[in-house]
């Protein structure tokens, strides 16, 4: 049997063909290294730049693909885990000679930043208006009009009187203002919660008859079905903090146990902002703005369309239009997979302003000197 290797830089190659030779010399010599053109099965370095166009160049071509990462799931045919060992190789090669099928589905990095749009925004508290001023009194310091005496009244036979000034009137207090009712909030769905610092300890979450899904806040990983597209229900409607069971640790290792391997709840966090938008961009987001990956994701089997797009972003900063029209996907689908990359940290918008040059110093001898 024959095994080659590509999109790996020397390094890792050399590591790889070291723990190779003591893995083959285990199998008795079964295998054989020959170049990536003549060998049955290929092993391509998923973590690096090139590695997945390798993947997708290998797959049109027919042949086997060992992805070579330190992710706990890949897209190829095969998975070889760093770090690099011998007995990882012949693992490896067991799995290959005994017809080992395909590893289990992709799952998503754990992201480091969540963008805005995901968690709900705090609600503002409506400030009181300012005292109404009150009403000016009236100028009253004029003393009013003496009144006028009846004829009968000899002059001078009344002393003269003097009148105090009537009481100024007292302004009536201003009604207080209607303070405006703050908006009630947001209701949160289960991809809020899957945002980091969100979650607390281990807890269980199942609607109905549904699939158990056991939550380990803290290490951020969960465990639950192979397939996201079951849980698809579990992202609909509000999820409040005591829908989430808690579990104490021997009974959250039995039923973990049953569920299978651990995976990284980013993917969680990633179906929920596939399906949040429903073709929409999410709020805050320009529609029109630019939009690149930051890194390669985590393709899942059951979304085949997403390696396109994912391809035609790593090109470089697009418009959500641009994206479809190269990846040959409906404008909603590239909307979509925007939406849940942004919400895990691997796409960002592009900003319009130029980035500063820094100017050339010393003059033409000193970049000469440079050189």
């Amino acid at each position: 049997m024959t095994l080659g290797t590509t999109g790996m830089d020397s390094a890792t190659e050399a590591e790889l063909r070291a723990a190779f030779l003591q893995a083959n010399a285990t199998q008795g010599g079964r295998w054989k290294l020959v170049p990536e053109a003549e060998a049955d099965y290929v092993v391509v370095d998923m973590d690096s730049m090139y590695g997945p166009m390798s993947w997708l160049r290998l797959h049109a071509a027919g042949k086997q693909v060992i992805g070579l990462t330190s992710a706990p799931r890949t897209q190829t045919d095969f998975r070889l885990e760093r770090p690099i060992n011998a007995n990882g190789v012949a693992a490896m090669l067991d799995q290959i000679s005994g017809g080992g099928s395909v590893t289990a589905p992709a799952a998503e990095p754990v992201a480091q930043a969540v963008p805005s749009g995901m968690s709900p925004s705090p609600v503002p508290y409506d400030q009181l208006p300012e005292e109404v001023p009150q009403k000016p009194r009236e100028d009253l310091s004029a003393p009013p009009p003496a009144p006028k005496l009846p004829d009968s009244v000899q002059a001078g036979s009344l002393k003269p009187t003097t009148i105090e000034p009537a009481p100024a009137p007292v302004a009536a207090a201003p009604a207080p203002a209607p303070v405006a009712a703050a908006a009630p909030p947001r209701e949160r769905h289960l991809g809020d919660w899957l945002v980091p610092g969100e979650l607390q300890g281990k807890l269980r979450y199942q609607l109905g008859n549904g699939p158990a899904v056991l939550i380990d806040a803290d290490a951020r990983q969960y465990h639950g079905p192979a397939a996201l597209k079951p849980l698809a229900g579990y992202f609909d409607g509000a999820v409040k903090r005591d829908h989430f069971g808690s579990l104490d640790d021997a009974t959250f290792a039995r039923e973990a146990t049953a569920l299978g391997a651990a995976q990284p709840l980013a993917r969680l966090q990633w179906y929920g902002g596939l399906l949040a938008g429903q073709g929409k961009l999410l709020p805050g987001f320009d529609p029109s703005a630019q939009y690149r990956l930051t890194k390669w994701p985590q393709t899942e089997r059951e979304f085949p369309k997403h390696f396109r797009i994912a391809t035609a972003m790593m090109k470089g900063p697009a418009t959500l239009d641009d994206v479809a029209a190269a990846s040959g996907c409906p404008l909603e689908d590239v909307i979509d997979f925007v939406n849940a990359n942004l919400a895990t940290g691997f796409a960002e918008v592009v900003s319009d302003e130029p980035e500063p040059v820094e100017p050339q110093k010393g003059g033409l001898f000193g970049r000469l000197r440079g050189k």
